[in-house]
């Protein structure tokens, strides 16, 4: 069985590792070629951030257009991420069948099509059309970015390539903040159609630059294509010795005897996709339970504290702290972009650095800070008759504290962390679970928030999502290894038990200082 050895939970450290991670540490320059591959794949993502930030401004001018209820609006703005559900859990099987690169491609081609759909709606049935063809798209899209970054990433900068995606995500939220800005200006029945039709223009050079990207290596290997996967392993990896190393790795873990040495192998024929989703959800071995429940947790934590509720409904939110002007809503709106986006970038060059669980924890505590003060002062607001400029102030100070402390850390971290963590085996599908859980959290705060907060006022909201945070930050800090610098088959060896991984962490750290030790001194010699 594909990596029976890494799923049984059992920790063994091979002298193979410690020279992986010798040579990772040696050498931790970024690898150009691999950057660039990152790059092109992640660039669909800037798609759903685009949808996103756009929709927060669209649904304005949508309103009155269309005149719908809010109820209407809640259902538009959110569905797209139960959409994306079908899209992510569909994607793993494609992602597996087709190849990553396809799968991209076959995103662009999705969301070009839902993105016509919306600018060209005529009324609310025709634009829902629109954003259920989307939303498969973006499950696709997240899906595939994932997946393929990390699959091609050296473990040196697996984090700062596997970050692009949300890197791009939140590039479109802004792009999308602008499109609101500069189009709110033409006539409302044009204006919103030309903000969600604006879309589908990159999915056509997205498609072509995707097809220049080779395919990912693991895949490759999957489907005994082990020349052309060495080629690749040599073009993203650090040094030739790194990409020999992984090779033998990801052979392993995909059942191919070590001696099969050809181009092309013929390899066992796998579990079908049904088989490998009955073994994951049904009959989980320990170390693929411990994971199960991080992935879970991390994607159910990023999205129900609220996130969406910020980026979505921005401009009603400074609403309810006392800007009026939608001219005004929509260019604070923008400085929340730009406050997102930059700390992202920042986030990028920290991931690898200063690793998963400390950028973690920071941003979980900054966001609960940050939520609680935001609930405290829309509170404020909302019991004064009097313009209360002060109060305005921190409102909008938090909020941008709040991206910032979310893009820093919890933001990048859930996809990364989830697709360092599975076994080969379920890669594809454990991402694509990921995925699920986070759209479908994702999409039930999107179609909650308006009602929620006249049930509980906006102050209590916030309040409600500082305690979902508070709650994340523990599980966070007693669940969750840290992965920074291991090889993607290293870190399943962590997994198994939910509470004491620490000390399976230790223990590898100290093999590890070991075969190092052991190196040098036969080099002396």
């Amino acid at each position: 069985m594909a990596g029976s050895g890494h799923e049984n939970g059992a920790v063994s450290i091979r002298p193979a590792d410690n020279l992986a991670v010798f040579e990772v540490s040696k050498k931790p320059k970024k690898n150009k070629f691999a950057l660039g591959c990152a790059m092109l794949a992640s660039l669909t993502s800037m798609l759903l951030g685009y949808d996103i930030g756009v929709m927060s401004g669209a649904i304005i001018f949508i309103k009155k257009d269309l005149k719908i209820s809010d109820v209407q609006i809640e259902i538009l703005v959110g569905v797209l991420n139960l959409y994306c559900l079908v899209g992510s859990i569909v994607a793993g099987n494609i992602a597996d069948w087709i190849g990553r690169r396809y799968t991209i491609v076959l995103a662009n081609v999705i969301i070009f099509v839902g993105s016509l759909f919306m600018g060209f709606s005529v009324n609310y049935a025709f634009l829902m059309v629109g954003r259920f063809i989307a939303g498969i798209g973006v499950g696709f899209a997240i899906m595939g970015a994932v997946l393929y970054n990390a699959e091609i990433s050296p473990a040196s900068s697996r984090g700062f390539l596997t970050s692009f995606p949300e890197v791009c995500i939140n590039v479109g939220i802004l792009l999308g903040y602008v499109s609101n800005y500069a189009f709110s200006k033409l006539p409302t029945r044009i204006g919103w159609r030309l903000m969600l039709g604006a879309g589908a223009t990159p999915s056509i050079f997205l498609v072509f630059a995707v097809l220049a990207m080779p395919e990912s290596p693991r895949w490759l290997v999957m489907q005994g294509k082990l020349g052309e996967a060495k080629v690749v392993l040599e073009k993203t990896l650090d040094t030739k010795e790194e990409a020999l190393l992984r090779l033998n790795d990801i052979k392993e873990a995909a059942g191919i005897p070590q001696d099969s040495t050809g181009d092309v192998v013929v390899v066992q024929k796998q579990t079908n996709s049904n088989g490998v989703w009955r073994e994951l959800l049904l009959h989980p071995t320990p170390t693929v339970k411990h994971i199960l429940i991080c992935t879970v947790g991390i994607h159910f934590f990023q999205q129900s504290s609220g996130v969406d509720a910020v980026v979505l409904y921005s401009p009603r939110i400074f609403e309810k702290a006392g800007i009026t002007s939608s001219n005004e809503q929509l260019l604070t709106t923008v400085a929340v972009g730009i406050c997102k986006t930059i700390f992202i970038l920042v986030a990028t060059f920290l991931l690898d650095k200063s690793g998963r669980r400390a950028l973690l924890l920071i941003s979980t505590g900054g966001m609960v800070v940050s939520l609680a003060t935001l609930g405290f002062s829309l509170t404020i607001i909302n019991h004064s008759e009097a313009k209360l400029t002060w109060a305005i102030a921190l409102c909008i100070t938090m909020v941008l504290s709040f991206v910032a402390f979310f893009a820093i850390g919890m933001g990048p971290i859930a996809g990364i962390y989830t697709s360092e963590i599975f076994p080969l085996k379920f890669r594809a599908q454990g991402i694509s679970l990921g995925v699920a859980v986070n759209r479908v959290t994702s999409g039930i705060i999107a179609m909650t928030f308006l009602s929620l907060y006249q049930a509980i006022t906006i102050g209590g909201a916030f309040f409600l999502f500082a305690g979902i945070a508070a709650v994340g930050w523990l599980f966070f800090n007693i669940c969750l290894p840290e992965t920074r610098g291991k090889t993607l088959e290293e870190t399943e060896r962590l997994f198994g038990n939910l509470v004491g991984w620490r000390e399976v962490d230790k223990k590898m750290k100290e093999d590890n200082t070991k075969g190092t030790t052991h190196g040098q001194e036969g080099s002396d010699g």
